[in-house]
């Protein structure tokens, strides 16, 4: 079994779910913009890299070593269209560390779906997956990703200092997490 099992998880507005080999000119869309990739510290995406990405992800993983992730789709309820991903990763499974990361459409930017949708693997991360704590990892130029974060409650716990270079430049990077005593105080 799967981690996949989990899907799919609906919200008000979303639907979150497997993704599927029909998602390809979707995800292409937005994996392929440099002003998406610029914040992945990757080169954007090719249709042919978007395609293996799509068959690993469809075949899941257990959720029982460190690296191993969840990845769903994000669609707005009704539609077969995809507008992003939302990732959470097993960072350490003996310590129950879970990162968590999106990556949307700009198309589709200011509607508040990467919140709604973190919000909704924040909570399956912390009930079903038993999570201690819950961290994400952004570039410092990445506003929207910060107030993903701070809507959902996370603080910030540090601000790395050109730790990753992307081509001839520099990133720096904040950590933002929660943790499970934490999520559930907040929402009691």
């Amino acid at each position: 079994m799967t981690v996949l099992s989990l899907l799919p998880v609906s919200t008000e507005r979303l639907l979150l779910r497997p993704f599927t080999p029909d998602d390809l000119d979707d995800l292409h869309a937005f994996q392929s913009l440099p002003e998406v990739a610029r914040y992945l510290y990757r080169p954007p995406l090719t249709r042919e890299q978007c395609a293996q990405s799509l068959t690993r992800r469809a075949a899941g993983t257990a959720w029982s070593e460190d690296g191993h992730d969840l990845v769903a789709a994000v669609c707005p309820v009704g539609e077969a269209k995809v507008v992003g991903e939302i990732v959470l990763k097993l960072a350490s499974a003996s310590a129950r560390q879970v990162e968590i990361g999106w990556t949307f459409n700009p198309a589709y930017a200011g509607r508040g779906y990467a919140t709604e949708a973190a919000r909704a693997v924040a909570a399956l991360a912390f009930a079903e997956l038993d999570a201690h704590r819950l961290f994400a990892r952004l570039d410092v130029l990445n506003t929207g990703s910060m107030r993903v974060c701070e809507r959902l409650g996370m603080r910030r716990e540090a601000h790395l200092v050109e730790n990753d270079l992307d081509g001839g430049r520099w990133g720096s990077e904040y950590v933002y997490a929660t943790l499970a005593r934490e999520w559930k105080a907040e929402r009691a």
